[in-house]
């Protein structure tokens, strides 16, 4: 913390819901409202903290691309090198949120706290939900509580760990989740309360991205066509949504080896909310042959979330087997503890 008796926050204002306001022009809720614009209606977000404004855009969630989050990386990275900066806040549309926040938690290494914030109401609401979310982000971000938990995601007085959260409700105010694990923490009357620390954090040091890296779900009946297409279109990485504890359609096994033996990191994770990957079944497509195959398995990770880190592990130079070993680190360890 710096000198001052008050910490200093740098707000990275991006965009969602909680910038959005109805339009009657656009006919619906659109992102409008700068950073600027959003605090001046909440006054009170200045008593315990000096606050700076960093004013990145207004896009709504499903326009975040990897390449605004390797941006919104660079800049957050910036603020947590400087002395005089205690902690970071970034605002966000909550549907890709998650991805954002896992992004910045897999690829910033540092104590001071991150906290990604978002809302479920938009401005011209009633019971906007902003305030309160950016209020509650603030006094995460200014506690020294927070440090070293890596980037923490913030709505309705819950705090969920960038690398466990998943969005689980389309209009519930609390609608960030760790399915396996429960919040971190929660904050209520601007009272911090931390309950455990994540259960697992690596952060990699990304160099170029990889452009094609797809997610698929499996369903019934489904074929290998999709991996197929995806390899000969230039995929560098895939990841497969499989049924249950880790399984697939007899056709995606046979897409799914030949992909591996080709060199191309396969990373398997369930298409169920809770959860993690196993290698018991032992059925044509079954886990057990995956894994024997050379199919990397996720743990707990969801399939959005192991996207993200595939990502960022090509984008670290990481060899197969090196991706293998930081997929699969519980059975590396042998426990569920760092």
């Amino acid at each position: 913390m710096t000198t001052s008796s008050r910490p200093t926050i740098v707000i990275v204002f991006t965009g969602g819901t909680i910038a959005s306001t109805l339009d009657r022009e656009w006919g619906g809720v659109v992102p409008s409202l700068t950073g600027g614009e959003i605090l001046a209606r909440i006054p009170e977000i200045r008593a315990h903290a000096d606050l700076r404004v960093h004013e990145y855009g207004t896009f709504p969630g499903p326009h975040m691309t990897l390449e605004r989050m390797h941006e919104v990386r660079q800049i957050v990275q910036s603020y947590v090198d400087d002395e005089a900066i205690d902690g970071v806040v970034i605002t966000h549309g909550t549907d890709t949120l998650e991805e954002t926040a896992y992004f910045l938690d897999s690829t910033i290494a540092t104590d001071k706290p991150i906290v990604v914030v978002g809302a479920m109401r938009n401005s011209s609401e009633p019971d906007w939900d902003g305030p309160r979310n950016l209020r509650d982000a603030v006094a995460v971000a200014s506690h020294v509580g927070a440090r070293g938990l890596g980037v923490l995601i913030c709505l309705g007085g819950v705090l969920t760990a960038a690398s466990e959260a998943s969005k689980t409700d389309t209009q519930d105010l609390s609608t960030f989740t760790s399915f396996d694990f429960g919040p971190i923490g929660r904050i209520a009357n601007g009272v911090l309360m931390i309950h455990r620390t994540p259960l697992h954090r690596e952060t990699f040091m990304v160099g170029v991205l990889p452009t094609f890296v797809p997610l698929l779900k499996s369903y019934a009946g489904m074929d290998g066509t999709l991996i197929s297409c995806a390899q000969e279109r230039g995929a560098q990485g895939l990841v497969i949504e499989a049924f249950g504890a880790g399984n697939v359609t007899p056709q995606v096994y046979a897409a799914m080896r030949d992909a591996v033996e080709r060199g191309l990191p396969v990373v398997l994770v369930s298409r169920c909310p809770v959860g993690r990957i196993e290698h018991i079944y032992a059925y044509e497509g079954a886990g057990k042959h995956l894994h024997e195959a050379g199919v990397i398995f996720a743990d707990y990770l969801n399939g959005q979330k192991a996207r993200i880190k595939l990502m960022c592990a090509i984008g670290a130079g990481r060899t197969v087997s090196e991706i293998r070993r930081s997929f699969e680190w519980m059975d590396a360890v042998g426990t569920g503890t760092q």
